[in-house]
């Protein structure tokens, strides 16, 4: 397996670098967020027992993804993921006004090898999992692994909602969606008056060894192996993309 202590990920620098500019590496950031509050206001919102929605979110950065569903919802219960101690001391500083939440620094990993163990300390069912941008630092067969796990901690009827980038089917196109992103990087330094430059992202992404995306298809098709229905695409941009099922 990957070693999550060893990527720069776990540099206290590298991560308050994203975060402060996170609206400008990720393409169409705001409307990923948009997406993710609409599938959750269709799907989860009004079908849940009068009960608060639970909510799991892996790989949570600074809490990013629970704060937009707290937008939708004030009720929900969340339980926070990430390897990251600066990120989890981030999303404990911007959710700090939710005393009640759960916040559990493992890396995924970890998670897997506990539950292979009977050492699981996430025991409860949710009605929502969701993940960014995290998911693609696992080979293929620990995705899967994730994948069966994350199924496995949902309630009849929950969701997993990932965004998440993915390989392009061939070179050719995974060249032109690197393009899109950069010009996507180039107007949003213009856009947000940013003197720093960040046109080195694409390569850079493609380049790095923590990096080991799939293709949308395989992934897809991972979710179906490990028994999740409703599985689909719900978006995509270049390498970027939203994608999910329902248990």
């Amino acid at each position: 397996m990957s070693k999550f202590e060893k990527s720069e990920w776990a540099e206290e620098g590298h991560a308050k670098q994203f975060l402060e500019n996170a609206d400008i590496y990720i393409l169409e950031r705001q409307r990923l967020f948009k997406i993710l509050k609409s599938f959750y206001r269709f799907f989860l919102e009004n079908n849940v027992n009068k009960r608060p929605i639970k909510i799991l979110d892996l790989g949570c950065g600074d809490g990013a993804l629970t704060r937009e569903l707290l937008k939708e919802d004030p009720e929900i219960e969340a339980t926070l993921v990430d390897g990251s101690a600066e990120m989890l001391k981030n999303a404990k500083k911007n959710l700090e006004s939710h005393p009640n939440f759960i916040f559990i620094e493992k890396t995924f990993q970890e998670l897997l090898e506990d539950e292979l163990e009977g050492n699981d300390i996430i025991v409860e069912g949710f009605d929502f999992v969701v993940s960014s941008l995290a998911i693609h630092h696992l080979h293929t067969e620990e995705k899967k692994s994730l994948f069966s796990y994350i199924h496995g901690h949902l309630n009849l009827g929950g969701f997993f909602l990932n965004i998440e980038t993915v390989k392009a089917p061939t070179d050719e196109l995974e060249s032109w969606y690197r393009v899109l992103w950069s010009e996507w990087i180039t107007d949003n330094q213009v856009k947000l008056e940013v003197k720093q430059s960040f046109e080195y992202l694409p390569e850079q992404y493609k380049d790095n060894l923590d990096n080991h995306p799939d293709t949308l298809k395989v992934q897809l098709e991972s979710l179906e192996a490990v028994g999740f229905s409703q599985v689909d695409c719900y978006y995509k941009y270049g390498i970027f993309s939203i994608y999910g099922g329902k248990k």
